[in-house]
């Protein structure tokens, strides 16, 4: 059996990276791990061919040397697969699709003619013996939330890792919050649900011996969903890594709470963690219990995020604007949050109604709902309900705070108050010869050609001196943040 893996063409976003990429030479910043561990449940003879959409070309070649053509993707990816889907049956070529763009609207594409919905593991049997019998069903849809002992570690052999910024693992499925808009319950329900810590680490061994040596990103939808067990896990990879002396970094998803657990945040730091999104949303304490973030309430937002940098944890945050509570200010507010919480890498992001959450079903019920969502909540028209403010006001306020965000002054400012409590060890990882590519190309793109070579200089020269051992997560903030500028005038 020839089974041909397609990953949908990403556009570009926020979570893109795309303009990273070309100081560091690489094609993608993420590979798709959905698809790949997916890869690992077929069956070992047969013959499998992985195409990363973000990476290679897709001829007619490929699609016409494959039995079936298997499709893994995220909301995002819809204009992508429709132009997949449209070759594959051009030329004949069978369809199955998975992943949270067909979990939660397989309706919306006819022209695809088997689905996998929910999680894969324990309708793969199922699948591969109906595939052998050339069979397949329209739908399989998985009975529940498996556990993930069983799920095998992905096929990295089929990437070519050169091609990636960071490569992506997985802990743990599922959150134990309820957020309004949030999506993950509904695929991946609320008890965390995590792989043995050796099952993990065996995992990370395999990138190892791959020659991986860059960030790995631990892609759970709340790494600390399950503290007892995360903190198994950080012992178990603490002790791998004092034994096989990886060189490789990690970066992950947490809930703000991890600011009130010194040990966890001792473990991360220690297992080799450097990064991690926290969703804080807003600084609007009505807006917060709008949304039923309650793991947000009641704390002083902006210190919680200076513990985790303290604790030498880079807060990637996550921001909405467009909450039912919001008022006039809120763009105000939120500019002033994040400049004094130092989160420089800020992803705002206009709220945005997924497929059946309870933010989604509220807002049918009250006749608020226009359409269905883009997947990507910086884009025109993500904004697919009827906002309390004025939808005008919204929209350009949204583009003005983005703006002024990414403004490089601002931006170095808010480096600047990050490096302040930031107790990190950058200066402990390991120096590449695409990290020395990337810096001299910030050198001349940032440094003469960008409008704000003025301020990139000013940054630039008063860390050399003033925080030399912070200076290259500095100089790698600077690069981000021309991606976020770029996005941003885009907007």
């Amino acid at each position: 059996m020839k089974i041909l893996l397609v990953s949908p063409r990403t556009p570009i976003t926020f979570w893109s990276f795309k303009h990273v990429l070309q100081f560091v030479a690489k094609k993608a910043a993420f590979p798709p791990l959905g698809l790949i561990t997916v890869a690992a449940m077929l069956p070992p003879d047969w013959e499998l061919k992985l195409i990363d959409l973000n990476v290679d070309r897709l001829e007619d070649s490929d699609l016409r040397w494959a039995d079936y053509v298997l499709i893994s993707a995220m909301i995002v990816h819809q204009e992508s697969v429709r132009e997949i889907a449209g070759r594959c049956s051009a030329l004949g070529k069978n369809i199955v699709a998975g992943g949270p763009l067909f979990t939660t609207g397989h309706e919306a594409f006819p022209e695809i003619p088997h689905f996998v919905l929910g999680e894969a593991e324990e309708v793969m049997p199922q699948l591969v013996a109906d595939l052998r019998a050339r069979t397949p069903q329209r739908v399989y849809r998985a009975p529940g939330f498996p556990g993930l002992g069983q799920t095998p570690i992905p096929r990295y052999d089929l990437l070519r890792l050169r091609n990636y910024v960071t490569m992506a693992a997985q802990f743990s499925r599922g959150c134990p919050y309820d957020c309004e808009f949030c999506d993950i319950i509904v695929m991946n329900g609320r008890v965390p649900r995590t792989k043995a810590p050796e099952q993990f680490v065996a995992e990370l061994e395999a990138l190892r011996r791959l020659g991986w040596k860059d960030m790995v990103f631990v892609v759970d939808d709340n790494f600390i969903g399950n503290k007892a067990r995360t903190k198994a896990l950080l012992l178990a990879m603490i002790e791998w890594r004092e034994r096989t002396r990886p060189q490789m970094g990690f970066l992950t998803e947490a809930s703000i709470n991890l600011a009130d657990d010194a040990e966890l945040r001792r473990l991360m730091a220690a297992a080799g963690f450097r990064k991690v999104f926290v969703g804080i949303e807003t600084p609007s304490a009505a807006a917060l219990e709008e949304c039923r973030k309650f793991q947000n309430t009641g704390r002083d937002l902006v210190s919680a995020v200076q513990v985790l940098q303290k604790s030498g944890l880079e807060v990637m945050g996550g921001f909405i604007v467009g909450f039912d509570s919001d008022t006039g200010d809120i763009f105000r507010q939120q500019f002033e949050f994040i400049q004094r919480s130092g989160v420089a890498t800020a992803m705002v992001g206009l709220l945005t109604a997924l497929p059946q959450t309870r933010l989604y079903h509220r807002l049918k019920r009250e006749g608020r709902l226009i359409t269905e969502t883009s997947g990507d909540n910086t884009a025109t028209g993500a904004l697919n309900f009827r906002p309390k403010l004025d939808r005008e006001y919204l929209e350009n306020g949204y583009r003005e705070l983005m703006r002024r965000l990414y403004e490089p002054r601002n931006y170095y400012r808010r480096i600047r108050m990050f490096l302040k409590n930031y107790r990190g060890r950058s200066d402990r990882l390991r120096i590449s010869m695409s990290d020395v590519e990337a810096f001299l190309k910030s050198f001349w793109l940032l440094g003469v050609w960008d409008r704000g070579r003025w301020a990139y200089w000013w940054f630039f020269l008063g860390t050399l001196f003033r925080r030399p051992r912070q200076f290259r997560v500095a100089i790698e903030l600077a690069i981000i943040g021309h991606h976020f500028r770029l996005v941003a005038a885009a907007l």
